[in-house]
């Protein structure tokens, strides 16, 4: 699996890229491995304020529901909409396929992220392999 050099990660398998003050953010390509077919994702409302390692939707699969958490603080100012009526989009490309944009409140939270080496280390780890 291949992680975008660009962007920070999560621990709870989340990534998040970031263009000047906005940050997209979807699921890693490990979580939607591990998720199997993904088949609803409940998105967050536009204007909802966020806090760093909040819940703000969930990802439901064949196999399981996983909350998914934000990595930095913000205001949701996007939704993707598409995945309402085509959630499987993440798992064919779970590393272009952002769930929701926010304005960030506090950059800074982003340095606390893992970069692509750290996480791929991480999953190395929490798989084994």
């Amino acid at each position: 699996m291949s992680y975008p050099a660009t962007y920070k990660y999560t621990k709870q398998h989340e990534w998040l890229s970031i263009e000047g003050t906005t940050g997209s953010i979807g699921i890693t390509d490990y979580a939607q491995h591990s998720l199997g077919d993904i088949v609803f994702v409940e998105l967050p409302k536009v204007g909802d304020t966020l806090e760093a390692g909040s819940t703000f939707g969930s990802i439901e699969s064949v196999k399981s529901v996983s909350d998914i958490y934000t990595p930095v603080s913000g205001i949701v100012t996007e939704i993707n909409e598409a995945l309402t009526s085509a959630p499987e989009t993440i798992n064919a490309d779970a590393n272009t396929t952002w769930i929701m944009k926010l304005t960030i409140s506090d950059p800074s939270q982003a340095e606390a992220l893992l970069d692509a080496a750290a996480y791929e280390a991480f999953t190395s780890e929490e798989t084994g392999h």
